[in-house]
């Protein structure tokens, strides 16, 4: 189950989620909306997830009695992203004894100019107190963002970046590309940032790569890395193409192979609206584009397995030649993609998806 929070104390610079600002009374109605659609659908769920927008904002006693109502496996996954700026305001040891096993927490840089680039609201001595307050609690399970191609970032100050992550001991790190959305205020000042070139965002991904992975933190995802054991588990559903329910404005949804989605519109939320379908989901196509996100790749056993056929020779005659590249690696039934793949995936992915299209 993905919860979406749709609140934010200020939005940053280059975010195009859907949030807002919200007073208490509005956060309690929309805590209580929640937990109706909650009851109604009566999902049983192995992954809970609050992403957003900054789901801390709804504070623990909102967050507890959300998770009251999810009926819930014994080893459920239940992430709470959380803004460091939040965290002396939560009462951890209560999340965790609510079922909170698991904390994503926005640093994108541990270089304060950066962060104000960004528009972040906390310092890195912020984020490293929350991160400690996090762990004292026994929630050992926590995960860092780091951002790349940040206005004025330099090869040093990634490094710094990603050394912080490893002194805190975090098993957990997300990094993500900086793109610069429509209709956000970095789209409309683009000119004016310091942006690092291109083929210097490049090295960075792959000296983010090389650090997280001499540290022990395997790359599973495009952007994500972990300890062994430590993957989110929420997110593999999605890169696995398997069933998930989203509630909340903007919240989307797979299941009975069948997609829908809310609108992005907190009062229809409030009053009830349902979501509004969106077609079918799962084809061929969809199932490789995701799982070729992974760096387990795609197997030819677990296609046929899926879809009851094995994958096209022209997919593998295609996935062979990206593997001279150095961009995939096929062996044993297998294709993946490597980190330098990974900075080509869309234009990879595409080629492959149109030999399964033509077959």
């Amino acid at each position: 189950m993905y919860l979406h929070v749709p609140f934010c104390k200020v939005k940053c610079l280059y975010c195009d989620f859907y949030s807002m600002p919200a007073g208490e009374e509005t956060k309690d109605a929309y805590a209580r909306a929640l937990c109706r659609a909650i009851d109604a659908a009566d999902p049983l769920c192995d992954t809970v997830y609050f992403g957003g927008g900054t789901p801390s904002q709804l504070g623990t006693v909102r967050l507890t009695a959300i998770l009251a109502h999810i009926r819930r496996t014994a080893d459920c996954e239940v992430t709470v992203e959380c803004n460091p700026g939040d965290a002396a305001a939560l009462d951890f040891r209560a999340l965790a004894a609510a079922g909170v096993n698991r904390i994503s927490m926005g640093l994108q840089s541990a270089d304060d100019a950066e962060r104000r680039a960004l528009g972040r609201r906390s310092d890195a001595a912020t984020v490293r107190r929350a991160v400690e307050q996090v762990q004292t609690a026994g929630i050992a399970n926590l995960s860092l963002d780091l951002m790349l191609g940040i206005p004025g970032q330099t090869a040093e100050s990634l490094a710094r970046s990603i050394d912080f992550c490893l002194a805190l001991d975090v098993p957990h790190v997300s990094a993500y590309l900086l793109k610069v959305e429509d209709g956000t205020p970095f789209a409309a000042m683009q000119e004016q940032l310091a942006l690092p070139q291109e083929d210097a965002v490049c090295d960075f991904y792959l000296q983010t790569v090389d650090a997280l992975a001499a540290a022990g933190l395997r790359q599973y995802e495009i952007s994500n890395f972990a300890r062994p054991g430590c993957e989110s588990r929420h997110n593999l559903k999605y890169w696995r193409c398997e069933a998930y329910l989203g509630l909340g404005p903007a919240a989307h949804s797979f299941l009975d192979g069948k997609r829908f989605y809310y609108p992005r519109d907190l009062q229809a939320f409030l009053d009830g609206t349902p979501p509004i379908p969106d077609g079918p989901g799962g084809d061929p196509e969809e199932w490789l584009m995701l799982r070729l996100r992974l760096m387990e790749g795609v197997t030819d056993a677990a296609f046929a397995a899926r879809f009851g056929a094995g994958l096209p020779d022209a997919f593998w005659e295609t996935a062979a030649r990206f593997a001279r590249q150095g961009l995939m690696t096929v062996a044993d039934g297998c294709a993946a993609l490597t980190p330098t793949g990974c900075l080509l995936s869309n234009q990879i992915i595409g080629a492959l998806l149109q030999t399964v299209a033509q077959a």
